[in-house]
């Protein structure tokens, strides 16, 4: 098998006890050799560095586990190594409160916005440091304003309202700040094919007709910032229209050079304002491929008397390169352009953070409006964000903005409607996952978009124990090796527990003898490898279950189980056998010693008819059965298994009377007067039972019967209640009384036949006379010899023949 495999297979054994039967740590799992790389794995895992923490057939990645487990395996507490990462505040100035219209005048450099300003953060992996971060706007806070404008022919009228553009925009800023600075810029595009022309008169004059206009050109840095708005006036009256072929602009070039030529333009460490105003698209990368331009835009400033030299040799700049050179200057930008043009710089905005698109007339007369609504836009709003992290490193951010507003993930880096005055708060996590592979500090900066203020946060890395500063080289412990937090780190080329074996001595027949358990032929029971003569178990898919021993011929899962768990689940499982708790017994742990699932309702175990086994009852009379041996279907009832007794010893009368003193004498019998005194269930603490009983005169008596700390109690009411006799007058009386009376009844039922019997026939009768006709009539059968007929000859007079 190939080294590295063996020494990934070594796991620690003999974990003992119930963090034997824990689930897999991930400490364990990670196999860590040393006391850096356990505490590498996760913030939950130490490393125990006492000498002898280790028991037979345990690797030395054993000494790594969750803290909580390093203690219940008896580590002592002062030999846990568990350093914590912490936080230090460096610089922490607070914000500046300043106002407007103060006496104080402080100096950009003496403004603060942002707090703290410096932080050590030392990290230990997989553990999060949080820290607060307070942005508050200052007012009056300075700004410089960069006007940068289109001068090719279409811009004609726009050119007109921008010469007075200086004094009255310094007016309108006096609102807003006292220190306010403005520039000047112009562009055209670059001066080659198919750009421009490039023939000599049109290079002299770009323009048709009549139109004087001055020659092409790519940018020029008019006006460098200034205070003065008279000078802004004058310098810009005296711009000229120019001219191009195409219809996009240059202007990616021109704010790439006023990005980054930052002594030229004069920009501070305040607010940094660019307007940018068109009323044509742009070009970007890969355009200047046109005009035979191939080379990337390298990002630097090439101003030449204030004009840009280089716009036919570099090509347009990206827009992802004009983003990074943007933000790296701390520059917001606002996109001025005709209402045609919105949507595609509505894009570009998009694409650019802190940036504004403002729509300009077409004749540029609202640029004033339009620059300061951009302004405020631009400034309510506070987006955080952190240079490259490290390898490893990753950073998370929670915003608190106004009126307790939270904001998470994307949401959580900005901050949105800030007037001036407010102050939010941003709570930063950074967490490192593991250490870099220098080992050395590493700094990121967060600074909010469009602000020269920036935190400086330095890391520092845990990369190692503090036991580790104190180990001892070449020690006599360790062969070829270093003794540190209480195992020997080997040398190079070096393996063991002891460092005491060569990567080539790993596996030979002597050492492979010390693996054998009673010089069999199995190595390490085949449970485990032998590493330099020592078995180091095998570790299992499931981290809970181990090998164990020195021969590796224990383990902790092979133990009986019951109910489908290992030692019933009332054990641990130490080298195949069970170790049962408390009040449990068997070879799976499944037999209970607890006799209360034996007590009957009488309080006896068992109801005294049978033992209790494993916490079940076991009946010795055959008659009983049932979990407590209390049923019994052939048995009498209570009532009526002592009815003889208690009558033959209260009433001296049943069938044991004259048996009575030797077969009764079991219970201890007490007279009450009536039934209102005897024992109730709500009054007892054991068992009691209610009797009602006849005897041979048919009378009821009435007694309880108890057990009582294993005395049986009878109580018995005095007199018994015996049915009265009969009353003999009433009943003769009565019985003659209901003889009249049914004779009586009987009469008036033949009555009542009789009439309607009667009534019956008596229309039967009025019926048939009726329907008897010939008693009045001739007899139906008889027929006249005369026949009367009448002759129409003598009128109406009848002929007798």
């Amino acid at each position: 098998m190939d080294l590295r495999l063996l020494l990934i297979a070594s796991l620690s054994a003999v974990l003992g006890g119930s963090w034997a039967q824990q689930e897999g740590s991930i400490c364990i799992k990670a196999n860590a050799q040393s006391c850096g790389d356990c505490i590498q794995v996760a913030e939950t895992c130490g490393w125990c560095s006492d000498e002898n923490f280790l028991t037979v057939g345990e690797s030395k990645s054993a000494r790594c586990d969750d803290l909580e487990s390093l203690k219940k395996r008896n580590c002592n507490v002062t030999k846990i190594e568990n350093p914590r990462g912490h936080i230090t505040v460096n610089k922490n100035k607070p914000v500046t409160n300043r106002k407007k219209d103060g006496a104080e005048k402080l100096k950009p450099e003496q403004i603060t916005q942002i707090q703290p300003q410096k932080l050590t953060l030392t990290l230990r992996s997989g553990e999060p440091q949080t820290f607060e971060l307070k942005f508050k706007r200052a007012e009056d806070y300075p700004i410089d304003l960069y006007y940068l404008m289109d001068l090719s022919f279409s811009m004609k009228d726009d050119l007109e309202n921008v010469k007075n553009l200086g004094t009255d925009l310094m007016r309108e800023m006096q609102e807003i700040t006292s220190d306010f600075r403005i520039g000047f810029g112009s562009f055209v595009e670059k001066t080659v094919m198919p750009y421009i022309s490039t023939t000599p008169a049109r290079l002299s004059n770009p323009c048709t007709g009549n139109q004087n206009c001055t020659s092409p050109f790519s940018y020029k840095n008019v006006l460098k910032l200034t205070e003065n708005g008279d000078e802004f006036n004058r310098l810009v009256s005296q711009q000229q229209i120019s001219g191009n072929l195409d219809s996009p602009e240059g202007g990616f070039d021109a704010i790439m050079q006023v990005a980054v030529c930052e002594k030229h333009i004069g920009w501070r460490n305040v607010t940094r304002l660019l307007v940018f105003s068109t009323d044509a698209g742009f070009h970007f990368a890969g355009d200047g491929k046109l005009g035979g331009i191939v080379l990337p835009n390298d990002g630097k400033c090439h101003l030449e008397n204030n004009a840009y030299t280089m716009s036919h040799y570099y090509d347009y700049p990206s827009i992802a390169h004009l983003v990074q050179k943007l933000s790296d200057h701390n520059i917001q930008t606002i996109f001025a352009v005709t209402e045609e043009f919105q949507p595609v710089y509505k894009e570009l905005k998009n694409l650019i953070p802190k940036s504004a698109v403002g729509t300009l007339s077409s004749n540029s007369s609202n640029v004033i409006k339009l620059i300061i609504d951009a302004y405020n836009s631009l400034s309510s709003e506070v987006i955080l964000e952190n240079g490259r992290l490290p390898e490893g490193v990753s950073i998370n951010y929670k915003s608190i903005c106004k009126n307790g507003v939270e904001g998470t993930g994307e949401n959580g880096r900005k901050c949105s409607n800030i007037s001036i005055g407010d102050e939010v708060s941003f709570k930063i996590s950074i967490e490192s996952q593991k250490c870099p592979s220098h080992g050395k500090s590493e700094v990121i900066k967060i600074k909010p978009l469009g602000f020269t203020e920036e935190v400086e946060v330095v890391l520092n890395f845990i990369c190692d124990c503090q036991c580790a500063a104190e180990g001892q080289p070449n020690s006599d412990v360790c062969h070829n090796g270093t003794f540190e937090c209480g195992a020997c780190k080997c040398n190079e080329g070096r393996i063991g527990r002891l460092c005491e074996c060569s990567k080539d001595e790993v596996r030979t027949e002597d050492l492979d003898a010390n693996c054998r358990k009673d010089n069999g032929t199995d190595i390490c029971s085949n449970n485990g490898d032998c590493v330099c003569g020592t078995c180091e178990c095998k570790k299992r898919e499931n981290p809970a279950e181990v090998y164990s021993g020195k021969y590796c011929e224990c383990d902790n899962f092979n133990c009986d189980r019951s109910n489908n768990k290992l030692c019933g689940g009332h054990g641990r499982c130490e080298c195949r056998k069970c170790i049962c708790d408390a009040n449990y017994t068997g070879s799976a742990c499944d037999c209970s010693l607890d006799t209360s699932t034996c007590l009957a309702k009488n309080g006896q175990i068992c109801n005294g008819r049978g033992t209790c086994d494993c916490g079940n009852c076991k009946c010795t009379n055959p008659k009983f059965q049932g979990p407590t041996c209390e049923i019994c279907p052939t048995c009498p009832g209570v009532c009526t298994e002592h009815k003889d007794c208690v009558q033959c010893r209260a009433f001296d009368a049943g069938e044991k009377k004259d048996t009575c003193k030797q077969e009764c004498n079991y219970f201890e019998l007490k007279m009450v007067k009536d039934r209102e005194k005897l024992p109730q269930p709500t009054d007892q603490s054991f068992p009691l039972t209610h009797c009602k009983e006849r005897d041979a005169n048919d009378c009821w008596f009435y007694y309880t019967f108890a057990i009582r700390n294993d005395t049986k109690e009878v109580y018995v009411v005095e007199n018994l209640e015996c049915p009265a006799g009969p009353d003999i007058i009433p009943i003769v009386a009565g019985v003659v009384a209901g003889i009249v009376l049914i004779g009586l009844a009987l009469l008036l039922i033949w009555k009542l036949l009789m009439i309607i019997h009667d009534r019956r026939e008596f229309a039967k009768f009025e019926k048939e006379k009726m329907n008897a006709k010939w008693d009045t009539q001739g007899n139906p059968i008889y027929k006249s010899p005369i026949n009367q007929f009448q002759n129409p000859s003598y009128g109406n007079k009848a002929a007798a023949l």
